[in-house]
């Protein structure tokens, strides 16, 4: 049986968590054949937060947005970054009071050059949408020097629900969240 997964579904929800991971496997293969990339996504994404190694992390990314591009969700990475399942879990623990027009964002960075081969996060808020504001500071409009130098993507999963938040929220998240991915382990920059 297919799966029938909406768009709408956010990743942090994990609506795989309760499957076993060969069952999984005949979901992931329905997918691809199928060209079903909102299925693809959810299931690399639970097979990473359950720590899958990253070889096998990476040969589905590959497999997935070769088969199924059009329809993968912009939440999903295109690489594999080990500290993922950790970024998730630090911004669950946040959580904005009101609603308004601003919106948390998280930018992964490329450190490979200074030879540990890592990423790093940008932290951000803007009144744009993550996407918008990517692009931004990659066009070296209003750019954070580490996002338009290291930049490699805008990771959406992670904050999907800290979007169009009351401005003072944001800016309030937007530290503590900076902060806390640090303690985590994970090389940020921005949160200002």
């Amino acid at each position: 049986m297919q799966l029938a997964l909406d768009v709408k579904i956010s990743p942090a929800s994990r609506p795989l968590q309760g499957m076993a991971q060969a069952a999984i496997a005949v979901q992931f293969e329905r997918a691809l054949a199928s060209a079903d990339g909102i299925t693809g996504a959810h299931c690399v994404h639970e097979l990473w937060m359950r720590g899958e190694i990253s070889l096998n992390v990476e040969r589905a990314l590959e497999r997935l947005w070769s088969s199924a591009a059009t329809s993968i969700p912009d939440w999903l990475p295109m690489r594999f970054i080990h500290w993922l399942p950790t970024a998730y879990e630090v911004a669950l623990t946040f959580r904005p009071d009101t609603k308004g027009r601003s919106n948390i964002y998280l930018a992964l960075l490329d450190y490979g050059d200074r030879g540990a081969g890592e990423y790093g996060a940008y932290v951000g808020m803007s009144k744009y949408s993550p996407l918008e504001r990517f692009d931004q500071h990659k066009a070296g409009i209003r750019a954070a020097g580490s996002v338009l130098r290291r930049g490699l993507e805008v990771l959406t999963g992670p904050t999907l629900h800290l979007q169009y938040i009351r401005h003072a929220d944001a800016a309030r998240i937007e530290v503590e969240l900076a902060e806390a991915l640090a303690e985590a382990g994970i090389l940020v920059k921005g949160g200002h």
